[in-house]
């Protein structure tokens, strides 16, 4: 099979995960793979095991010795299922910390890579059009305002039963902007060849058929 790639990156809240899984149902063949749950996992993981960013070969043992799979929509660590745990506020607000470890995105590139193999893939992210595949078919790159984002933010997290302040959320998506777009392994930023497209005004199906325009396979 020929290998296809979508590309979909962008800040957080800006829909990209959602919108993946949409768009890859919607297109037959295709497989979603998302990222961000990776390092999400990783950095529960860490968390757990009260490993700070710093302590590199206690990470460098976590990723040789964790498994961790993906299995439709539910995520695993070591076989226990920690779909719930890794969306939590705490894991939320320190993931970027983690994701930003050269060691931990050397791994998981290298994983997201070999999955992808041979496969129509729709994956997201934040430096999968600039570095995981520079390459791809199609790049995208959402964004929207961080009042927007936030305001999802808080309804996703509502929807999980978990109490959520507007402000203090407002607050966590700027910065993590600013630790993705500073930080210096890869980078938040947009591919030269990427689509920008702003979900601040669009429901999710307006965005998903806006991308599906897109695509020339």
């Amino acid at each position: 099979m020929k290998r296809y790639v979508l590309a979909i990156d962008g800040p957080a809240g800006s829909g990209k995960s959602t919108v993946s899984k949409l768009v890859a149902k919607k297109l037959d063949g295709f497989v979603y793979l998302d990222t961000g749950a990776m390092y999400r996992m990783i950095t529960y993981k860490c968390l757990e095991n009260n490993i700070q960013v710093e302590e590199i070969e206690k990470i460098k043992k976590i990723l040789e010795e964790t498994n961790f799979d993906i299995k439709e929509d539910k995520f695993f660590l070591d076989n226990k299922d920690v779909s719930f745990d890794i969306r939590t506020k705490e894991v939320t607000s320190n993931v970027s910390k983690y994701a930003a470890v050269k060691i931990i995105r050397e791994k998981l590139v290298d994983i997201q890579r070999k999955i992808s193999e041979g496969k129509k893939i729709v994956i997201d992210g934040r430096d999968i059009g600039t570095v995981v595949f520079p390459d791809a078919e199609l790049k995208i790159f959402l964004v929207a305002s961080p009042e927007e984002r936030a305001n999802r933010r808080v309804k996703d997290y509502e929807s999980k039963g978990i109490k959520a302040d507007y402000n203090e959320t407002l607050k966590e998506i700027i910065k993590r902007d600013k630790l993705d777009s500073e930080r210096e392994e890869s980078p938040l930023k947009k591919a030269e060849d990427a689509i920008e497209l702003d979900t601040s005004k669009l429901t999710i199906d307006e965005v998903v058929e806006k991308i599906l325009s897109y695509m020339k396979i």
